[in-house]
């Protein structure tokens, strides 16, 4: 049962590649549309990564590379041979191949279709997932903006479909000075409720402890989150470490770099991105 993959999920998988690579370009482009409304919009990743990938090597500083092998004969497998599996019960799996998989598939769109509006604060940040920006394409600057400024008025979230990568996905629209961000929401399913986690039940604490507590989110409250604050320690202590053995050469190991490798990706800010595209699409609507 060879291992074929879709020329859709190719193509999507190739553009996604190319965005983190390139620079400041879109990774996704459609329509948000609502009612008899439609707005061109492109749309950034609103976060990156900022871990550092630590390599496996050989004693001797070689990269090392991983292959499937078969567990009952020892045999290398190429991806061609591959083929992916659900386990019904321990031992036993069921077979799915690309093309029922193909099959299952939404039915591609460039639409992200707004549903309804909700307050702004009803969705528990629990159900939050991975943020993006939404910036005007085209012309669209003006209803952009209207839609922008409305929703943040109005202090109202909107509630989206939209497909992406093969699967649909429920999206939050979030208008925040003048921008819209979408952040895709997490399912019924991947949430845990205070059920399943099993929590004691609730006692009537003491007055004196009340009021403890109470002095004491008091002592130490602020009227926003200081971002300075949100500093990731240990990777910052890592990259020292790392620093410091390159200066002084210690354990550093050498190898040929291998062709093909693909180049760093060039940070960019994507806040200065979609100003720069409100400030262009500004500037054709007063030449107009």
């Amino acid at each position: 049962m060879p291992r074929k993959k879709s020329k859709a999920r190719e193509q999507e998988t190739e553009r996604e590649e190319g965005a983190e690579r390139v620079g400041p370009r879109s990774f996704w482009s459609g329509t948000l549309s609502f009612g008899l409304v439609s707005i061109p919009v492109d749309l950034y990743r609103g976060t990156r990564s900022a871990g550092i990938s630590l390599r496996m090597l050989s004693e001797d500083g070689t990269p090392l590379s991983r292959r499937y092998v078969c567990s009952s004969d020892g045999t290398e497998l190429s991806d061609e041979d591959l083929v992916r599996g659900y386990e019904v019960s321990p031992g036993e799996h069921v077979p799915i191949t690309d093309e029922e998989l193909d099959a299952l598939e939404p039915k591609k769109s460039r639409d992200i279709d707004l549903q309804r509006f909700v307050p702004l604060g009803s969705i528990d940040p629990i159900y939050f997932d991975r943020p993006f920006f939404l910036a005007p394409a085209g012309d669209s600057s003006k209803a952009y903006r209207l839609l922008a400024d409305t929703m943040e008025r109005k202090k109202r979230i909107g509630v989206a479909t939209f497909v992406m990568n093969a699967k649909e996905h429920l999206v939050a629209i979030i208008a925040q000075g003048g921008l819209l961000r979408a952040c895709i929401l997490r399912f019924n399913d991947e949430v845990r409720s205070l059920e399943d986690v099993g929590l004691p039940r609730r006692t009537k604490p003491e007055a004196a402890l009340v009021a403890a507590y109470r002095k004491a989110i008091e002592k130490n409250a602020d009227d926003e989150l200081d971002t300075t604050l949100l500093r990731d320690e240990g990777l910052a202590q890592v990259k020292a470490l790392i620093a410091k053995k390159e200066k002084q050469h210690r354990d550093v190991v050498e190898h040929e770099t291998v062709s093909g490798e693909a180049p760093e990706a060039r940070i960019i800010d994507l806040m200065e991105v979609l100003k720069e595209s409100l400030t262009k699409d500004a500037k054709k609507a007063r030449r107009a």
